[in-house]
């Protein structure tokens, strides 16, 4: 357990087991707690690295809206890369995760040796989409705003009594699960990283994004989870970690 203070903000991240990097974020109102059984079975061959992202978990929840972004978001992943002394890392994440992996190495290509892309999309080509997307995000927010982190809800990898800050999610979901353009999704076809694509079976809002992503992004390692669902890494673990398995295999050969 560790913390990184950048720029006033405290980040809190954990750090488990020794050789190659693989840094793992957190979807939307989740926490870096959600990657416990990652962390438990490749910590012996590999350095894990999760964090929680500002408005969740143990990390701080500034008072101004504008320290919750994307840019903000990519900074602090390339922040606590240095504070643990990693160069480049396999880069990953689930949901609002996966995308700011994406995004991460759009903006970061030289410090991402790979990607893994967990139950998540590339957002939208189309601004009618994001638009709706973005509704969506904005809705979150407000009942945050109104109800407090009873509103959250629980699910395999959400739990309310990770967070310390309503106010902090309900920035998170303003700043940083809101989407400005396409430069992400447009991205897909230049990746030149090897990428893990997998998604639960049963994740229905995520399953053609997963097909999009498979195809698009050249060389794409793609697997399907029979029954689970948005978290397929706690849903059924040991075919998730199977599948995470085969790609770092494939990396180190």
């Amino acid at each position: 357990m560790a913390t990184l203070n950048r720029n006033g903000v405290n980040l809190y991240y954990e750090v488990e087991g020794e050789g190659p990097a693989i840094l793992l974020t957190h979807g939307f109102g989740a926490s870096s707690s959600m990657w416990r059984g990652q962390m438990d079975a490749f910590q012996d061959r590999y350095r894990i690295i999760a964090w929680d992202m500002r408005g969740h978990g143990n990390t701080d929840s500034p008072e101004d809206p504008a320290d919750y972004s994307e840019p903000a978001t990519l900074a602090d992943i390339a922040a606590i890369l240095d504070a643990c002394g990693v160069e480049s890392a396999c880069v990953g994440g689930l949901s609002l995760g996966g995308y700011m992996s994406l995004a991460f190495n759009l903006a970061h290509p030289e410090r991402t040796r790979a990607l893994m892309l967990f139950d998540t999309g590339p957002g939208y080509n189309n601004p009618k989409g994001r638009e709706g997307w973005n509704q969506f995000a904005i809705r979150r927010a407000e009942a945050f705003e109104t109800r407090g982190l009873a509103s959250l809800g629980e699910s395999a990898e959400v739990k309310a009594a990770r967070h310390r800050s309503a106010d902090g999610l309900a920035k998170a979901a303003r700043g940083m699960l809101t989407q400005r353009d396409a430069r992400v999704i447009q991205s897909l076809t230049s990746i030149d990283k090897p990428t893990l694509v997998v998604t639960g079976a049963d994740d229905k809002n995520f399953l053609a994004a997963h097909g999009y992503m498979s195809e698009n992004i050249p060389g794409a390692m793609s697997f399907m989870i029979d029954d689970a669902g948005h978290a397929a890494n706690i849903d059924q673990p040991e075919a998730f970690n199977a599948a995470v398995e085969a790609f770092l295999t494939s990396l180190d050969g």
